[in-house]
């Protein structure tokens, strides 16, 4: 699987949608958002698009798996930290 080049590149065997969840939410960390439209388009090796959106954070408790922050490019990474 491949994290969308704006991003970074990636090669993991984790979930699709918790990276998409992991990649957004670094990428939110301590912007303002307010008033715009964020979404990451995760796309596997089989052509699978998982497509993440804010609202898929909204899950009470949610928190990043380490083993998928350590898939991520370390600016990321640093930003869940």
């Amino acid at each position: 699987m491949w994290v969308c080049k704006d991003f970074g590149r990636a090669t993991t065997g984790t979930d699709p949608a918790e990276l998409g969840r992991a990649v957004l939410a670094a990428y939110l960390a301590g912007r303002d958002s307010r008033g715009e439209t964020f979404r990451v388009v995760v796309r596997t090796d089989h052509g699978c698009d998982f497509v993440i959106t804010a609202d898929h954070l909204a899950t009470p408790g949610w928190k990043a798996d380490p083993a998928v922050c350590q898939a991520l490019p370390a600016y990321l990474r640093n930003a869940l930290a």
